[in-house]
């Protein structure tokens, strides 16, 4: 007998032992997936995504709603089968014991549910409203601190903390109510269970009068009808987390489900030996419903210097997105070469492009790494000679460890103008065919201009090239000017040409002086 007792005690020690190691197995390994899931997803997402929902609450998505689904599957693998296995086992002893009694205590288990059920109904109602609401926090917290230098330049400190304890009163509001209704359920099932074991012992009692049931096995019965609902209350409480975890996988499932681009061509053409000529024909596009380029058409020669201007809203930009397939047109074909741009693939087409941003993107590593992004093949030398024909290489050797300095976040430790000339060396080393200068002098220091100015001069010599900027002055020499209003071309052609017109490039390019 001792042995059989040590051998179900080895047995049951390994049982837990596996139990445990497989739910963390389990539990890695899914979110380990998901979270692989969600990245591979939002590559294939187009920008219109991102342009829709802000980067706090896809970030909050990955990063919190994930882990509240990794603490859910825990709660199944590691409560929720050992409980339901106790409740098997309990209730075949109770009806060897006595059937009727076992019939009466499970009767209340369709009231424990169905009071449970109206209860995590409300319960996963309120945990997605709190997962929405850490969303909105998230997003906050990220556009503030990641523009704190602008916060700060206007005086809106006040006013973001405002916000913040507007935004973290809601989320506590939200946590507050899903917390209650997670909570509630497992006194009201303990109450439900409570009543089922009173009437159970009023039928008992009688049974014991009748003489259907001794003393010994009726108190056998008391027992383990309070072993046979401690688990069900477990349960209830255990389902109630897992709508913590439901409302969380709802909107992870928002990303995984959202509509992604459109495929690649399957027999698409190689690009490499393309010529940069570029056309728009009869082009029309819209976010959403709003039109903002309507049947455009125009033709870039190879080698041209394209100016476009036009004031906010114009559709300079939105020319941008389209060439390098952000967006697809809705209506008409952009060429290069003659072939629609939706015979190459993506990757093609945009190596065959290099851009300068006004908002230079650096991210936290050396200044080697940001530079050889353009070309993650370059060698050092390679990197050296692209920062020397950007003009950037004078003021690099000057850095504590030059290419080997670590550039802070936001790159706070070099100055705008040296952003911008780390920008141009970084699209210089991928030797595109066609090139972009997305207003790529509208926040450069006066020292630095006219570095930046040859600079651009060497990285669009040779190259198919658009422009696109609000200061006039620095496109006098491009090959073609077109000037946007309202999503049509309005006038083009040279800046003397445009000048002589006398119409609305004359007047926007005097009144900056």
């Amino acid at each position: 007998f001792i042995y059989l007792l040590v051998g179900i005690y080895v047995f049951s020690a390994l049982a837990e032992f596996v139990r445990f190691r497989m739910g963390i197995k389990v539990n890695v390994e899914v979110t380990y997936k998901l979270r692989e899931d969600i990245s591979k997803k939002l590559k294939r997402l187009p920008i219109s995504y991102f342009d829709k929902n802000p980067v706090g609450d896809v970030l909050s998505r990955m990063t919190n709603d994930v882990q509240s689904i990794s603490e859910s599957i825990s709660q199944i693998i590691n409560q929720f089968i050992s409980s339901l296995i106790t409740i098997i086992g309990i209730m075949g002893i109770m009806f060897y014991i006595s059937p009727t009694l076992a019939l009466i205590t499970i009767l209340t288990i369709p009231l424990t549910a169905l009071a449970s059920f109206k209860i995590l109904q409300e319960s996963q109602k309120q945990f997605s409203l709190q997962w929405k609401d850490l969303g909105d926090l998230n997003t906050h917290i990220e556009e503030m601190y990641s523009s704190n230098k602008l916060v700060k330049s206007y005086n809106y400190e006040d006013e973001s903390l405002e916000q913040f304890e507007e935004k973290n009163t809601k989320l506590r509001t939200s946590a507050a109510r899903a917390d209650f209704f997670s909570g509630i359920t497992m006194p009201i099932s303990m109450f439900v269970n409570n009543i089922g074991v009173v009437f159970m012992s009023v039928v008992g009692g009688y049974l014991i009068l009748m003489g259907q049931i001794n003393i010994g096995n009726f108190q056998s019965f008391v027992q383990y009808s309070r072993s046979f609902t401690r688990p069900i209350t477990m349960m209830t409480d255990i389902i109630s987390i897992l709508q913590s975890g439901i409302a969380a996988a709802e909107r992870v499932f928002e990303i995984l489900d959202a509509k992604e681009e459109v495929p690649d061509c399957e027999d698409c053409i190689s690009i490499k030996d393309v010529k940069p000529r570029v056309s728009f024909e009869n082009v029309s596009f819209g976010y959403d419903e709003e039109e903002v380029i309507h049947n455009l058409s125009i033709d870039i020669p190879e080698g041209a210097t394209v100016a476009i201007v036009g004031p906010t809203g114009s559709g300079k930009t939105t020319l941008v997105n389209l060439l390098m397939r952000f967006y697809d047109v809705n209506k008409g074909e952009i060429k290069i070469d003659g072939i629609n741009i939706k015979n190459f693939s993506r990757t093609d087409l945009r190596n065959y492009f290099g851009m300068v941003l006004q908002d230079t993107w650096l991210f936290e590593g050396t200044v080697f790494e940001n530079i050889a992004y353009g070309e993650m093949n370059s060698t050092r030398e390679e990197v050296i000679e692209a920062a020397k024909n950007a003009y950037a290489h004078d003021f690099i050797t000057k850095l504590p460890l030059e290419y080997d300095t670590i550039l802070e976040e936001n790159a706070s430790n070099i100055s705008e103008g040296q952003k911008q000339l780390l920008t141009i060396a970084r699209a210089l080393i991928s030797n595109p065919r066609i090139m972009i200068l997305d207003e790529a002098t509208s926040s450069i220091d006066t020292r630095t201009e006219r570095l930046i100015q040859l600079a651009m001069e060497r990285l669009v010599s040779g190259r198919t090239s658009f422009i696109i900027a609000h200061r006039l002055s620095t496109i006098v020499n491009a090959d073609l000017i077109l000037v946007l209003k309202d999503g049509d071309i309005i006038e083009k052609g040279t800046h003397k040409e445009l000048l002589e017109q006398g119409g609305f490039y004359n007047e926007l390019y005097y009144s900056q002086f």
